[in-house]
């Protein structure tokens, strides 16, 4: 299975594009901090990554506030056929109280 959950800020966005098919799609980076347990040590993680969103979900993404924590679900996968870097395929996502 390939699903990631993520509590992440929106760090950039691009603006709202479309491809050839014609399906609305916005890129952006996401950025996230937090303590972790790893072999009963307490670690600090902090990282971006690229993501995008296609589709329905596109238009919300390219209007939420920069900056703004949300959790995310979705799944990773290449860039592009060739590529080795992966990209966090955003399919939903809501604000975190």
């Amino acid at each position: 299975m390939n699903e990631l959950l993520l509590v992440a800020s929106i760090a950039e966005r691009d603006t709202l594009r479309y491809t050839p098919a014609g399906i609305p799609i916005v890129s952006g980076t996401l950025q996230h901090g937090s303590q972790q347990m790893e072999a009963g040590l307490e670690r600090s993680v902090e990282f971006e990554i690229a993501a995008v969103a296609a589709g329905e979900i596109s238009g919300r993404f390219a209007s939420a506030e920069l900056g703004a924590v949300h959790r995310f679900k979705g799944f990773l996968a290449r860039k592009n056929r060739n590529s080795k870097a992966l990209v966090f395929h955003i399919i939903d996502f809501s604000g975190v109280a």
